[in-house]
Formats: C-alpha cells, sequence, structure tokens
C-alpha cells in the first residue's frame, strides 16, 4: 500500500489496518487501585488532548547538556536560553505542517503550541477525538483520596501512518494522576526523653546538616526555587504560616510563597503538598519560592506533562526543582518515558537543578513471566536528574549517624543504559558490595540511582492547621536538599557564578566531597524466600540505596562554591 493511499485515510481521520499505527501499544491501561469507571463519556463533551510532536537533534542536545554541566569542560556552566533550545529540537516544517493540517481538518480547536513548537494541546469533543484516535474510547472514571474525575480511554488507540515520523504521542488518553506514597509511621518507643529530639523539625536538620544561622538567603539576588505537586493537594498559606511560626523561630525566612503557578484549590491542604513547601522554604530558607500547583489541570490532561509543558513556554525560571512524583517505569510506554526524559535533557541544557524523588518502595517488585525482578521507578531513572534517596537517624530520638531508611527508591533502570558520568562509580559498587542480589533480579548495565540522599523519616508538617509527626517519605527528603542546593546557588550568583545547573557530572566526578557517606543499612525489596524482602545494601562511596550520601552543608558549600 503505498503513501498516496495511506495519505487519503489521513485526509479521512479515520484509518483502519496497514495504514494506521499505535505510537503506545506498549502503555499499562489497567485501571489503578481505587478508581471506578462512572461510565462512556458523553459524545459532546470537551477534552484537551496534548500532542507530542518529534523533535530534531537531540543528539545535539545531548552533547551540549554534557558540556555545560561538565566542570572540565570550556563550555562549563554556559547554559542555552529556551529560544536556543527551541531552535535546536522545534519540529520540521513539515511536521508542524502536517499535524495542523490533520488536526484542522477533525476540528480540532484553540490549539496552543509552546516556545519550543514541539506540543500542541488542542480541544476536540469525545465525538470528534474517538474519530480521530482510532480505537480510543473515553470514559469517566473517579479515584484517588480527592475523589478526582477524569476523562480517559481503556482502549489503545491509533494513529495515520503517515503521521508515524511525525508525532511521538498523545496525552490525555491513558496515564491516571500519581497517588502519594507517603506515610505516617508509628511513634517509636524508648524511654526518657533527655536530651532527645521527638522528630524531624527545620532545627533538627539544621543542627545535622552544619547549617548556622547565618546560612540563609540574602534576599538581594534573583535566586529562586520550586516545587510542584501533582497529586490534586494543596498547601494552604496559613499553614505554612504556622509552620515557620512553630519551627522557624531561629532561622531568617520568608512564610510565603513568591509565586503559585496553576489553579489552588480550595480544598483541605493535603499532607504531601505542605511538606514539600515547608521543607523546601525552611531547608532553602529566605530564598523565593514557586509553588507548581497541578497547573490549569482539565480532566482529560495529565499534571506531569502540563508541567513539562510550562517548562517548554516559560524564558526566566527558578534554579532548582523539586518532584516528588514517580511511576514504575513498566507501566509507561516507550514512546513516553523517551520523551519525557528529552523535556528533561532540555531542562538540562538550560541549567535547571531538576531533583526527583527515588520513591517509597526500595527496590519495589513485580512479576514477569513467573519469575521475580526489582522495580525501578521513573523519573527517578532518568540520567538527566539528580535523584534522592532516604535515611533514619541511627537513633530516631537523637541527632546522630544516618543510616538507610528501608523504604529509599534505588536501583537500575530497565530501560536507560548506564551514563559515562557514573560508570567509574556504579562499577566500584557491583565489583565491590558483599551483598548483591542475584543478578536476574536487576538491570546492572542501567541508569543506577539515587544520586544522593537525606532525612526521610519522622518529620513534623503543619497541615490544616493541625501539627502532624512521623511523616516519612522520599517526598521529604528531596526538598531539603533541594533547599540546600538553592543556598549554594545564592553564593555562586553572589560570586557572579551561574547556578549549578545539572549536577550529576560534578557529583560523580568529585566522589561524592561533601556529604556524608551512609555505609549502614539496606532496603526492602521481594518477599520471597530467595531475597526475603532485602534489596540493595549501603557501603563506603555511592551505592543504589542513599547515593553518595546526605549533605555535611559547609563541606559542600566549599566543594561547589569554586567555579
Amino acid at each position: 500500500m503505498g503513501p498516496r493511499a495511506c495519505l487519503l485515510g489521513l485526509l479521512a481521520l479515520f484509518v483502519a489496518g496497514k495504514c494506521s499505527y499505535s505510537p503506545e501499544p506498549d502503555q499499562q491501561r489497567t485501571l489503578p487501585p481505587g478508581w471506578v469507571s462512572l461510565g462512556r463519556a458523553d459524545p459532546e463533551e470537551e477534552l484537551s488532548l496534548t500532542f507530542a510532536l518529534r523533535q530534531q537533534n537531540l543528539e545535539r542536545l545531548s552533547e551540549l547538556v554534557q558540556a555545560v554541566s561538565d566542570p572540565v569542560s570550556s563550555r562549563y556552566g554556559k547554559y542555552l536560553t529556551l529560544e536556543d533550545v527551541a531552535e535546536l529540537v522545534r519540529p520540521s516544517p513539515l511536521t508542524l505542517h502536517t499535524v495542523q493540517k490533520w488536526l484542522l481538518a477533525a476540528g480540532a480547536r484553540n490549539c496552543h503550541s509552546v516556545t519550543t513548537q514541539d506540543f500542541l494541546t488542542c480541544w476536540l469533543s469525545v465525538r470528534q477525538a474517538e474519530l480521530l484516535l482510532s480505537g480510543a474510547e473515553f470514559h469517566r472514571y473517579m479515584g484517588g483520596p480527592a475523589e478526582t474525575h477524569v476523562v480517559r480511554s481503556p482502549r489503545p488507540y491509533r494513529l495515520p501512518k503517515a503521521l508515524a515520523s511525525h508525532v511521538d504521542f498523545v496525552g490525555g488518553l491513558h496515564r491516571f494522576p500519581p497517588t502519594s506514597t507517603l506515610r505516617q509511621r508509628p511513634e517509636p518507643q524508648v524511654p526518657g526523653t533527655v536530651g532527645l529530639h521527638l522528630g524531624v523539625t527545620p532545627s533538627v536538620i539544621r543542627e545535622r546538616y552544619n547549617l548556622t544561622a547565618q546560612d540563609v538567603g540574602s534576599g538581594t539576588t534573583n535566586n529562586s526555587q520550586a516545587c510542584a505537586q501533582f497529586l490534586e493537594q494543596y498547601f494552604h498559606a496559613s499553614d505554612l504560616a504556622e509552620f515557620m511560626r512553630l519551627f522557624g523561630g531561629n532561622f531568617a525566612h520568608q512564610a510565603s510563597v513568591a509565586r503559585v503557578v496553576g489553579q489552588q484549590g480550595r480544598g483541605q491542604a493535603g499532607i504531601e503538598a505542605s511538606l514539600d513547601v515547608e521543607y523546601l522554604m525552611s531547608a532553602g530558607a529566605n530564598i523565593s519560592t514557586w509553588v507548581y500547583s497541578s497547573p490549569g489541570r482539565h480532566e482529560s490532561q495529565e499534571p506531569f506533562l502540563q508541567w513539562l509543558l510550562l517548562l517548554s513556554n516559560e524564558s526566566a525560571l527558578p534554579h532548582v526543582h523539586t518532584v516528588s512524583y514517580g511511576d514504575d517505569e513498566d507501566s509507561l510506554s516507550s514512546a513516553y518515558i523517551q520523551r519525557v526524559n528529552a523535556e528533561l535533557m532540555k531542562a538540562a541544557a538550560r541549567g535547571l537543578t531538576l531533583l526527583f524523588a527515588s520513591g517509597d518502595s526500595g527496590a519495589g517488585c513485580w512479576s514477569v513471566s513467573g519469575r521475580h525482578q526489582f522495580r525501578p521507578s521513573f523519573p527517578a531513572s532518568s540520567p538527566y536528574v539528580t535523584t534522592v534517596g532516604g535515611t533514619s537517624f541511627k537513633n530516631p530520638f537523637r541527632v546522630t549517624d544516618e543510616v538507610v531508611d528501608y523504604i529509599s527508591g534505588g536501583g537500575f533502570s530497565n530501560v536507560f543504559p548506564r551514563p559515562s558520568y557514573q560508570e567509574e562509580a556504579v562499577a566500584q559498587y557491583l565489583s565491590s558490595s558483599p551483598h548483591l542480589p542475584p543478578s536476574s533480579y536487576f538491570n546492572a548495565s542501567g541508569r543506577a540511582y539515587p544520586d544522593v540522599a537525606a532525612l526521610s523519616d519522622g518529620y513534623w508538617v503543619v497541615s490544616n492547621h493541625v501539627p502532624i509527626p512521623w511523616v516519612s517519605g522520599t517526598s521529604a527528603s528531596t526538598p531539603v536538599f533541594g533547599g540546600l542546593l538553592s543556598l549554594i546557588n545564592e553564593h555562586r550568583i553572589l560570586r557572579g557564578l551561574p547556578p549549578l545547573g545539572f549536577l550529576n557530572p560534578r557529583l560523580y566526578q568529585q566522589h561524592g566531597a561533601g556529604l556524608f557517606d551512609v555505609t549502614r543499612g539496606c532496603h526492602e525489596s521481594c518477599l520471597n524466600e530467595e531475597v526475603e524482602g532485602q534489596g540493595f545494601c549501603s557501603g563506603p562511596g555511592w551505592d543504589p540505596v542513599t547515593g553518595w550520601g546526605t549533605p555535611n552543608f559547609p563541606a559542600l558549600l566549599k566543594t561547589l562554591i569554586n567555579p
């Protein structure tokens, strides 16, 4: 069948058989636990769908990320602007023309692009979308702690083959909003309380990581930081103010968020949303903070994808972003994972430091053809982000050395090969660790994570006006590490240096200098006879449980302040 026949099918908007293809055949479409179907969507209901257009020059972009992030490169710190990135990755004129013509013919309305022109978000009725995306069948669903409503298709969609070289995937059909893995643990029991602390607060973090009262933002730079939230959760400004009143008395701080991007819901505050903001702003104290809050999400949109679109449409962004979002790698289509990775690469080229939580399931576990394997998480496994694991105090009531928090996510990607920057460190771990799990459980040649860690156990959070103790998860360690990097950026900016940007090449070259090495403990994994619930174990140097370790702020500042 020739290209002319396929083009006729393209104009007819409904193509079957050999003239169509499935962009995401491997995308998981099973209903997540806690979600129920409410039946077919009304044919006249309006949907907002996002079309990921094929980018150009990704290999060149990868080379530039390496150059601007590598301290031994002459281009180190010479980050690209959003316009530079757009010039590089912008889809070809043929792609732009073909996709726009196809969407116009289908009746798509109010199409909006981004600065990089590689995403197109359009409005269509359910009837039009089902004609356009052969095989799709839109249903309404409700689920999650907030009883969120979404519109999704339980059936795979197909596109005209003539679009195969122009469209990566269509967002808004399959992926459901994530759910929080944050947990509140029972208070440990210990006799007597003399000289003890009763949970992690900003003052405990500042004591453990050796910050003084002077280690705060100066208030004189354009330095800023951000956290992003996709859980249909919101923080309340009054909770943040109360948290700072209770716990921020011994250091200069800001008690309000500088900018909220997206819609702040009116419902109850969520513990995770409260935690992110409170600890980013107390670790990165007195630094202007933005919050991305499920920005402007329509029921058919994917919150994480909408955040990526915002990054591609804003030329001036905070230098550090902390994100507590993740999905199992195997639940996502290859097309989606590769494209999201390209978006994270775009951010790295611009000098943005993206910190992702490593997850709260240890090494994870799933069964493949009757055999157990560990289950890596994405975007934690992306080679273009800095992934943060979790630790606990050896004595939960004292500011002591840290050990592994057994929930700390970590392992080896089944999608991305090991990047060159971590080759030496990972090879050293694999050749020297006395406690490696069986080789069939993990892909030893994959991108290994996390890169660093911080305390993730026993936090105090103020949510809905109530102080809540013993909140745990890498959703806590990630904003803490991000805030400390923001303080280091402050020093760099005051010296006329560029911000840190994508940290990993430098972090691995310096062999974890400025970090406390965590060498005790293992994280959880498959509960079977072969591994008995144990995943990887920490050890000297880098390991796939706590990375290079946790921050010793004065030492980390010293090692990262040099040009």
